[in-house]
């Protein structure tokens, strides 16, 4: 007859049997007192190679050792319970997601004798994340992208140019914005079909996109036919050279508009206003007054642009 296992057998059957891998660490020694033998399926490292804490360390990813390292060392010295995620090193080169679960065993005293803890591997559920924050990242995009021509919507509009305007408050810079819309867009949607009017709308936005070169100038559609320009720390004349760049790259583009009253391609009238903005100005009554300068343009004859300057914005240096 048999004799009926252990209370630590049964422990240890139990422990080994479970996906979570069991450790322990004597602190004294800084070496393992224990390590569960499904490291070696998991990660493929020996049982018998995990020797001491340099052992674990040296097993980590170099961008998690420090910071990692670090926390655990900390947080076991003054007693407390942790976890840390790291990516652990596998005997072919790869790499597992860890989720380290640490308990600080002590003394009466208060001493801290040996560190126990359980190893899960959440590479899955790592890689879950990492597709929602993806995801994320691109719903967010999406939301700020016209789902038509590519560039910035008016929510992105809206967004940037609150940053710009308190910018130009602060800096004292003058800013500037160039709205623009296609002469008889409704003219050539009817003769030349939505479809072809898409194409238009992608074809001006890409144009704009062109014209202008520096890291903070902002292209967006402002809805309909109309779109964008924010020029930050832009004088008037500079913005004006912009927005006749904007035609001219239009013009080379030779769209035909058989229905256009004033010309045989595609053209665009263009409001361009400049701005010093003072504290307690709002940048709402900007886009007004540049609104109506491009009213004007069209009101002129259309395939034009009006221009205008605001505070000191006309005797501020060129900044192109």
């Amino acid at each position: 007859m048999q004799d009926a296992p252990s209370d630590n057998d049964v422990y240890k059957t139990l422990l080994e049997s479970t996906r979570a891998i069991p450790w322990k660490i004597d602190w004294k020694t800084m070496t393992f007192a224990y390590i569960g033998p499904q490291i070696e399926q998991l990660l493929g490292w020996s049982q018998s190679s995990w020797v001491g804490v340099n052992d674990w360390a040296e097993r980590m990813h170099p961008e998690d050792r420090d910071a990692v390292v670090a926390f655990c060392v900390s947080q076991s010295q003054a007693g407390t319970d942790h976890e840390a995620d790291y990516r652990a090193l596998t005997a072919d080169g790869d790499y597992v997601w860890i989720r380290d679960v640490v308990h600080v065993q002590r003394d009466a005293n208060g001493e801290v004798l040996a560190l126990i803890g359980f190893m899960f591997d959440i590479s899955e559920r790592k890689r879950t994340e990492q597709q929602l924050l993806q995801l994320q990242k691109q719903l967010e995009e999406f939301s700020f992208k016209d789902g038509l021509t590519g560039i910035a919507n008016r929510r992105m509009f809206d967004s940037v140019l609150q940053t710009e305007w308190a910018s130009a408050q602060r800096s004292g810079q003058p800013l500037s914005l160039v709205l623009l819309d296609i002469d008889y867009f409704k003219q050539y949607n009817d003769h030349y079909g939505h479809i072809q009017g898409d194409e238009c709308l992608r074809s001006v936005g890409q144009v704009l996109q062109q014209a202008v070169s520096r890291p903070r100038d902002f292209v967006g559609r402002f809805g309909g036919e109309e779109f964008v320009l924010i020029l930050p720390e832009t004088s008037g004349e500079s913005a004006i050279l912009v927005a006749e760049h904007c035609r001219a790259l239009l013009r080379e583009r030779c769209i035909p508009h058989e229905k256009s009253a004033i010309a045989s391609l595609l053209t665009i009238s263009l409001g361009v206003g400049t701005i010093q903005p003072r504290h307690g100005e709002r940048a709402l009554d900007f886009i007004e007054q540049v609104d109506r300068l491009l009213y004007k343009a069209k009101q002129n004859g259309r395939n034009r642009l009006e221009a205008a300057c605001w505070g000191n914005a006309e005797q501020l240096a060129e900044q192109v």
